[in-house]
């Protein structure tokens, strides 16, 4: 295989555009597709020309692809695009693999897996720890699981836009441990709410309570970066409050799958779940901060 490889991207939103356009720079050809069409061609206009190409089907996109990275708000939409239509893999290419990097659940996972191998079509579940800004530093950690193998044939792909990937066994694994990092990102930016509130509500200004965070002892990077979306109310959003109670469904599932106990996660999920109905839920995940100061 060449250096140049053929990715598709099916899913273009903030993640996606940002893995897009590192392919791009390490001299990959991109192809898009997009439930809103208009959302992909956006991201095309802005890519050196001829570099990346939008596609009207995710059939279109597939077939010129030899690996398709899938980015979806959940699962369950992913096997819909793949599986829905049975036109939409015919005629890909004998080599190509389809890689899920949403945070998608292990049920769905191993799902995708057991349906892309009767069409004899290799798949990576491979689920992230990062945001847009880590993609452009080239700092996201990549958790994958499928055959490892095909792991190892992804990896140029994730080599554009990560640090490391880490192979952590069967498909579903690498879910497994993306909704294990991410009880704990959603309950340490629970927690940064509660202590920010706290701090600010006896009288401390809260730029400076952040300053005594980040020099702290949880001063985690997810707390450092987060910084401008406690204190910025014009910060972009990073991650909604429904789509943390989405991962936080997904988690408390696996965990009575498991039969693991998770005590304070189902506290974590209750108190998003409150801030979601008073209104937050398209809010970034630091909004929390505001629905406990209103409440």
């Amino acid at each position: 295989m060449s250096n140049q490889l053929h990715v598709a991207i099916l899913g273009v939103g903030k993640m996606g555009a940002a893995m897009a356009k590192e392919l791009v720079a390490a001299g990959h050809t991109v192809h898009l597709w997009n439930r809103n069409k208009s959302v992909a061609d956006e991201l095309l206009a802005s890519l050196p020309q001829g570099s990346t190409q939008s596609h009207n089907t995710a059939h279109d996109a597939l077939v010129m692809a030899d690996f398709a990275i899938c980015l979806f708000t959940n699962g369950q939409v992913t096997q819909s695009v793949l599986l829905d239509n049975p036109q939409t893999l015919t005629g890909v290419k004998s080599n190509l693999i389809v890689i899920d990097m949403g945070t998608s659940g292990v049920d769905s996972a191993k799902a995708l897996d057991q349906a892309l191998a009767l069409k004899a079509i290799a798949f990576v579940d491979a689920p992230v720890s990062g945001s847009v800004a880590t993609i452009a530093a080239h700092q996201l950690l990549v958790m994958a699981s499928g055959k490892e193998s095909d792991v190892r044939k992804v990896e140029p792909v994730f080599a554009a836009f990560a640090k490391k990937t880490a192979y952590l066994g069967v498909a579903g694994a690498g879910q497994a441990m993306k909704l294990a990092v991410n009880l704990i990102v959603h309950s340490l930016n629970a927690a940064v709410s509660e202590g920010l509130a706290l701090a600010t509500a006896n009288g401390i200004e809260a730029g400076a309570a952040y300053d005594v965070l980040e020099e702290s002892v949880i001063a985690a990077p997810f707390v450092k970066y987060k910084r401008a979306a406690f204190l910025d109310p014009a910060a972009p959003v990073a991650m909604r409050i429904d789509t943390v109670i989405k991962d936080m469904g997904l988690i408390l599932d696996l965990g009575q799958a498991s039969k693991t106990p998770l005590t304070s996660a189902a506290g974590v999920r209750e108190l998003y779940a409150l801030a979601h109905k008073a209104g937050f839920d398209a809010q970034d995940m630091a909004a929390l901060l505001s629905y406990i100061r209103q409440s």
